[in-house]
Parts: C-alpha cells; structure tokens; sequence
C-alpha cells in the first residue's frame, strides 16, 4: 500500500522499486490490491448510506440501507477485481505479438498499481453532489497517465514497442472500467429497478 501511495508522488523510482522487487501474484492480490480495493469500497459505501446520492429530480438524496451497501460493493469488488485479472491476460496476449516475454505477473503488476488512483477517485461517490462519471473520469485518466511511466518500467517492452503496449493497456481499462461505470452510475441513478430489486433481496437475507 505505500508503494502505492508513493506513485503519487514520485512515479518513476516507485515504478522501478516494484518492479526490481518482484512481488508474486499472492502478495500483490493480498498485501495491496484487495485493501486497496476494499477501503475504496467501504468508503463509497459508508457515503452512499450516510449521505446518500442525488435521483433526477427527486428533491432529496436516496439513501441505502447497509446491507444493500454491502452487497453493491461486494459486487463490485467481485467484478473489478475481474476487470483486472481479464485485463492482465488480454494484454499479455496481445503484448507477445511485440515480443513473446511478457508474462501474465508483469501484466498484473502494472494493472493492479497503475488502477490505485482509479480506486482513490471512487471514493468520491461517498458525496450525494458528485456523479460517478465524474470519479471515474478523474480516476481513470490519473490511472492511464500512472501507467505511462509504470508500463516501460515493469512490463519491459523494447523501445520501440512501448507506446504500443501502453496504448493497448490504456484502452482496455479504459473501456473495460466505462463499461462498468455505465452500470454503477445507472444503479446510482435508480435507472436500473431489476437490479435495484435483485440487490435489496439479497440484502435482506443478511443478518443485518
């Protein structure tokens, strides 16, 4: 998690300090990606029942119970952590038409660490004022120009190669995660009732 912190800071030592350290799937998945994913999602959350989120023309916030909270956010969880994982196969498949040794840990390393500001910006929908695409505007394009320095550095692409890799990484998330947020925003804006139904009966099966 400082390491991830770090990459606000100072991006290209950072970089190279994950990539020299060669951290395992296991390690990136527990010791980073899952908190960071988590305390993201706690904190969107905890807005959501508190503070609620501005519906059309409805003249006050909607506010959630947190048991529809948990099981939103568990959904989500579930669904970016597969975001990142597909991600991380696809560009390693696609990065071997450059050259054949990138590996699916290379591709992961940079996707889980470059997507850290993504996960900070999401914590913005705990605010009834702001839009989710207005998170996941700030989120993702802090994330791509992470990963401009991150992609050369851990996925170690030849030179001539690298903008190419980093254009195709770039792009996946960037539409991977907008797919997404089409569907976190209209849930947000009451757009999507079946979903609002399926989740508010899932929820009442938990003991809180």
């Amino acid at each position: 998690m400082i390491d991830a912190l770090l990459l606000l800071f100072k991006p290209a030592a950072t970089w190279e300090r994950i990539s020299s350290a060669q951290q395992g799937f296991l390690r990136i998945l527990f010791a980073y990606l899952l908190p960071a994913m988590i305390l993201s999602s706690f904190v969107e959350g905890y807005g959501l029942v508190h503070w609620g989120k501005w519906q059309g023309e409805v003249p006050h916030p909607k506010h959630w119970k947190a048991a529809e909270m948990v099981v939103f956010e568990a959904g989500q969880l579930l669904a970016l952590l597969l975001i990142i994982v597909v991600n991380s196969a696809v560009v390693k498949s696609v990065c071997e038409t450059f050259q054949p040794r990138h590996t699916f840990l290379q591709a992961f390393t940079v996707i889980s660490y470059g997507l850290f500001p993504f996960f900070l910006a999401r914590m913005l929908n705990a605010f009834s004022e702001i839009t989710p695409w207005v998170s996941w505007l700030v989120g993702i394009l802090l994330s791509i120009a992470m990963l401009y320095h991150g992609v050369p550095r851990v996925m170690l692409p030849d030179p001539a190669h690298a903008f190419g890799v980093f254009m195709t990484t770039s792009l996946l998330l960037l539409l991977s995660t907008g797919l997404l947020e089409f569907l976190v925003a209209f849930f947000l804006q009451g757009k999507l009732i079946k979903l609002e139904r399926l989740v508010s009966k899932i929820a009442s099966g938990l003991p809180f």
